[in-house]
Order: structure tokens, then C-alpha cells, then sequence
């Protein structure tokens, strides 16, 4: 794992020593276990390198191959290996000591531009082909892995993070309207609709499953993979789905522990996290070596609000799969004096950028102290869970099947989900009709569920940003929500949904540690789109697939789960409240701000403020009004900082 920076000025202008040594020492905030730069005239690279993988340890990076005359940074895990060495024809001997990036140098010398295609893992990375003169690099299929870059008047450079760029002489800091007016406009997490930009105006990204390549002046950026599954997995038995399953789960998470140092997984009280932690716990099990496990839960003292379909405490369920896994040291915590605003400014100094998920954001960042203190290198979580492993919602499914006419299916199925979740007929089928006919209700629905717009209307105006959006298909009001089809498209299709990369990169390169999604693996993406439908709802059971394939691993108090779901982060306003008179004021300040009142809708924000000033109940962190007005703050003290 690696922070990578490096300089290209295509006119042939000597790279100083000054402007080197600025990218470097940005970098300087992380901690590092090597350091190197590589220069020639007018090309230079840098790495701020974190030994993670056995491989790593004493890696020099940049690395130079003088016969092939190519130059390599990378920050990267490749996880297919074994395959690419099979194919590449390496040494037995040397495929325990090589670096990923020199693997990923050998799959470019036979590939060339195509080489990521064929690559498995998390990585960003950079090549200096100084035959071609040209610079070629890429960033992983999800983009777990962040990589910026800065063209114009014949330089160009790039990092991993920000901040370097900004130390360029010749870089420009200034605010990106159009990404601005995304962020304030999408009533969901992700930022902007165009993957490519960031909240300055003159530095871009490499997009999600990109290359790019910089020639004679020239930046080029080619889209190498996309998810869509044509042909569907055709096996004779629910047992070969499941076997099928578990083989492949069970290969992934062990490309995923390969490191020398401790192991660690969030876990919280479900599936996902579940599956991963007890899989992962077997494995590490083999060479005796325990797995670390954090699990966020409320305050001491918190009354849980939540309906009974939720759970804010999960430490029951997250105990009962400890006690069934084993091999586990388990750590719950619930970090006392941390809420979302003392923790902003830390998030924006880490993600330099303003960010949306406050909710989380205190024990998001403090799991990766704890673990960091730990000495864990390796953090495994199940973000991606909903989407791949743990995907398929029932009533989803029926609906699907009501469209398609299959009556004597859909009959059987909801008399068994009926059993299943203890729950009436004629609701199932009022809700399967809305979902089907959805334009019936759509008024009503609209009007009552829709967000109020944070953007100032001219500021909206100005950058046409509805018509944008809503040219991608999003709802700008927020009232209408995808069906869990449509989201899982939206993840695996669509390359701006794909965000939880700057937060994995940026964290993980302060507190060493890298950052690992097995649900999002390449490989499991694939094999899960490639599942039928009716693998993943059966018998009246959502999640069918990672319910029957975990019996062997979970407690069937948690793999059998139907009736609660966990609910994160809902005693946020508890932690808030010994800081509530200093919050509302600040909320007050932004109604004043010169600058804020140019982008923000201040009718808004004002009539929010009102809400919750007097009496904050804890149900607040959840209400759409507090979470503009939270998002608002968290910009408001961005610009202030930065601009």
C-alpha cells in the first residue's frame, strides 16, 4: 500500500528539485515504511510506501527495469496472482518474492494498454514507458483505490491524494462549481454525477474500471470493464449454488489475508460482516493466528428509540457469532466523546473534501484508530454485502414475478413469506401493487416523502444542474427510491456510485492499514450477477443464497434473522447534545455567510434551524432537515478552510 505522486511536463522542461521535493513532502503526514523518488529530465515519480503484503516488505518503489526501460509506482494489492504467473510463465522461486508491482510491470509488457483488464485486486498505479514516451496507468474496477491527476500547459501530474497537486507552483485552488452544485442537489451519499471530477476546478480523477494514458500532451481515458452479466449460472441444485458459493468466498478471503502482520474485520450483528468474519476467522484459524474484530455500539445509557424492526444495540447478535466462529478477540466500541461534530474537521483534513455520511463518521474513523493501535494491517469489512453476497429482496422478487404473470409461483412464495416474517396477506399484496403500478400512487407518495432542496434555485439555474441529473435518471426530491434491482444496478453500473473509495484510500493511509471488501471483489461481483433470481428468494426467504451457504459458519440467530435490522450511529444526537448551543450557532453563521448564501437555499436551512433548536429528540439524526443542515455545516467549514 502506497501514497504514489509523480510529475510529466511533455514539452521537455526539467522537473526542480523544488517541485519534487513539495509532492513529497505532502506525503510526509502518513506514516511510511519506505521512501523513494525516481527522476530523469522532465518525467518524475514518488512513493510513500506501507508494507502490507509479505511481498511488500523491502519493496523499493519506484521501481525501474532497465532492459525493458519501464518505471513503475503502484499502490496496489493484486489478488490473482497465482493466475497471472501461470500465464506470464514466472519462476516457481520467484513468485513468493515478487512485488505486485513488478507482476503488474510483467502483465504490461505482454498486454500493453489492455494489461488492467487482467488484473484482480485493489490498485492504482503508474507507468513510465520511456520508449513510447508515455505515461500509462489505472485505477481498480470499484475504485477502492483513489488516484488524482492535474494537465494543462504541457504539465501533468498526479497523486493519490490532493494535497501534492495543490503544492504544484502552477496548480490553481479553485472551487469546482458544477461538482459543488451535484454535491448540493443529490439528495443521496454519493457526490456528483461525473466520476471524473472533484471539488477543484483544475484537478480531475481517473474514474473507476479507467486507464489513462498521457502522450505528447495529450490525456486519454478509456473505460477497460464493465458488469453487465449477459448469461446466467445454470446449475442443477440449489447444493451446487451453495457449493459453487462457498468455494469461491472461501478462495477470495484468502487472497485477502496475505499479509504477515495482524488481521482484523468490522462486524456488526448481520449477514454480511458475518459471513466474512467467520470465513476469514477458519482461515486465519490454519496458520494460528486470531482475527480482530471491532463492532461499534451505542453509548452507555442510551434509551433505543428505534422501531422494533431495528437495532440500535447489536451486540447480542455480533456475541452470538463470535461464540459460534471463534478464533475471534473480539472489541466493542462505543467511543465516548466522539460524535460528528467533533470528528468534522478531522474528516475533512483526511478526505479533503466535503462528505456526506456525518451519521457514521465518529466510529467509521475510530475503529481505524483502534485497529491501527492494535497493530492490525489488514481490515476486512462487508460494505458491498447488500448488493453481492447477501442480495435479493422478496418483495422485490414477487413483484417481478406479478409483472411476468407467474401466478402459481407467486402464490406459493408469499404464503411462505407470510410464515416467514409473520405478517398478513392483504399488506403483502397492497404493497406488491404499489411497487408494480407504481404510477397509481405516485402523487401522493411524492409530495409526502420529498426532500427539500438545499441548492440555491439560481445557483441551480446557473449550472443546470436538475436537467443533469436528471438526465442520469436521479430524482433530485428524493422521493422516489430505485427498487433493489435498480440499486444494484446503480452500484455495478454506474461508475459514480462507487464512492467509498476515498474514504478506504485516505483512511487506511493514515492509520496504515489497508481497507478490504471481499463482497465487492471482481470475482464475487461476477458470480452474484451471474446467480438466478430465484437462488436469492426462496420459500418465502430474502437472502436465500448467503443464508443456506452460511449454515455451517453462523448461529442461526443470526442467519435466520428475518424480523431486525441493525441501525448505526441513531444515538448521534445524545453525543450531540453536550455541543448543541455551539452547533446551532453555527448553523446560524452559515445564514450569514456572503459565500453560503450564493449556494445555499438559506429559506431552507432557516426554517430547518427553527426545527431543531429547541428540544432536539433523538429521532433527529434521522430526519431529512437535520441532515441538511449537517451537510451545510460540514461545507460551510470546508470553504472556510480552504477558499
Amino acid at each position: 500500500m502506497s501514497a504514489i505522486v509523480g510529475i510529466y511536463n511533455s514539452n521537455d522542461e526539467p522537473i526542480s528539485d523544488e517541485q519534487s521535493i513539495c509532492m513529497m513532502q505532502a506525503l510526509q503526514k502518513f506514516p511510511a515504511d519506505d521512501v523513494h523518488i525516481w527522476q530523469q529530465k522532465n518525467i518524475f515519480l514518488g512513493c510513500h510506501a506501507q508494507w502490507i503484503t509479505p511481498e511488500s516488505a523491502g519493496e523499493k518503489l519506484p521501481f525501474y527495469n532497465y532492459e525493458r526501460q519501464l518505471s513503475i509506482t503502484a499502490d496496489a494489492i493484486i489478488d490473482n496472482r497465482e493466475e497471472l504467473f501461470d500465464i506470464l510463465r514466472v519462476r516457481k522461486d520467484q513468485r513468493k518474492v515478487m512485488p505486485d508491482s513488478q507482476l503488474i510491470l510483467l502483465a504490461y509488457c505482454k498486454w500493453g494498454d489492455k494489461v488492467a483488464k487482467h488484473l484482480i485486486g485493489d490498485f492504482a498505479f503508474m507507468i513510465w514507458d520511456e520508449q513510447k514516451q508515455k505515461l500509462f496507468g489505472a485505477r481498480d474496477f470499484s475504485g477502492a483505490r483513489t488516484l488524482y491527476y492535474y494537465n494543462k500547459n504541457n504539465h501533468f501530474a498526479f497523486s493519490t491524494v490532493i494535497q501534492p497537486l495543490i503544492s504544484l507552483p502552477y496548480v490553481e485552488k479553485d472551487l469546482n462549481e458544477l461538482w459543488l452544485a451535484d454535491f448540493l442537489a443529490i439528495p443521496d451519499m454519493f457526490d456528483t454525477v461525473d466520476p471524473s471530477s472533484t471539488v477543484y476546478k483544475g484537478i480531475c480523477q481517473v474514474p473507476p474500471s479507467h486507464t489513462i494514458s498521457v502522450s505528447n500532451g495529450n490525456v486519454a481515458l478509456s473505460q477497460y470493464n464493465t458488469l453487465t452479466v449477459e448469461n446466467k449460472l445454470n446449475l442443477k441444485s440449489n447444493a451446487e449454488y451453495e457449493e459453487a458459493f462457498i468455494d469461491l468466498f472461501g478462495k477470495v478471503i484468502n487472497d485477502y489475508l496475505r499479509t504477515d502482520h495482524k488481521v482484523g474485520s468490522r462486524l456488526s450483528g448481520g449477514l454480511d460482516s458475518g459471513s466474512v468474519v467467520g470465513f476469514a476467522a477458519k482461515a486465519l484459524e490454519r496458520d494460528k493466528k486470531p482475527l480482530h474484530t471491532f463492532s461499534y455500539v451505542p453509548l452507555d445509557g442510551f434509551e433505543d428509540w428505534t422501531p422494533k424492526s431495528k437495532l440500535a444495540d447489536e451486540s447480542p447478535y455480533i456475541k452470538s457469532t463470535v461464540n459460534h466462529v471463534g478464533n475471534i478477540k473480539q472489541n466493542y466500541l462505543s467511543f465516548p466523546g466522539k460524535s460528528p461534530l467533533t470528528e468534522m474537521d478531522l474528516w475533512l483534513d483526511v478526505l479533503e473534501m466535503p462528505y456526506k455520511f456525518f451519521e457514521n463518521s465518529y466510529w467509521i474513523s475510530g475503529i481505524y484508530e483502534e485497529a491501527s493501535r492494535l497493530g492490525v494491517k489488514v481490515l476486512l469489512n462487508g460494505s458491498r454485502g447488500n448488493y453481492s453476497i447477501s442480495w435479493g429482496d422478496a418483495l422485490d422478487y414477487y413483484t417481478k414475478l406479478l409483472k411476468r404473470l407467474r401466478w402459481i409461483t407467486l402464490n406459493k412464495e408469499i404464503n411462505a413469506f407470510i410464515h416467514v416474517k409473520g405478517t398478513g396477506r392483504k399488506r403483502i399484496l397492497s404493497v406488491i401493487g404499489k411497487k408494480a403500478f407504481p404510477l397509481i400512487n405516485k402523487f401522493g407518495y411524492k409530495s409526502e416523502h420529498s426532500i427539500p432542496m438545499l441548492i440555491h434555485p439560481e445557483f441551480a439555474e446557473r449550472t443546470r444542474v436538475i436537467e443533469r441529473l436528471q438526465s442520469y435518471g436521479i430524482d433530485e426530491t428524493g422521493s422516489t427510491l430505485p427498487s433493489t434491482y435498480g440499486a444494484r444496478r446503480n452500484q455495478f453500473e454506474k461508475l459514480f456510485y462507487r464512492s467509498n473509495g476515498t474514504v478506504d484510500t485516505k483512511f487506511s493511509l493514515r492509520n496504515a492499514i489497508w481497507n478490504r471488501d471481499p463482497t465487492n471483489d471482481l470475482r464475487i461481483v461476477r458470480f452474484c450477477l451471474s446467480v438466478p433470481d430465484s437462488q436469492y428468494v426462496q420459500q418465502g426467504v430474502d437472502r436465500s443464497l448467503i443464508r443456506r451457504a452460511t449454515k455451517n459458519v453462523l448461529p442461526d440467530k443470526v442467519r435466520l434473522n428475518h424480523k431486525v435490522k441493525g441501525a448505526q450511529g441513531v444515538d448521534g444526537i445524545q453525543r450531540l447534545l453536550p455541543k448543541w448551543a455551539e452547533l446551532i450557532n453555527e448553523f446560524q453563521n452559515i445564514t450569514i455567510d456572503p459565500v453560503m448564501s450564493e449556494c445555499l437555499n438559506l429559506d431552507v436551512i432557516k426554517s430547518a434551524i427553527v426545527k431543531v433548536t429547541e428540544n432536539p429528540k433523538p429521532e433527529l439524526i434521522l430526519d431529512s432537515e437535520f441532515k441538511l443542515l449537517m451537510r451545510s455545516l460540514i461545507l460551510y467549514r470546508f470553504i472556510k478552510r480552504t477558499f
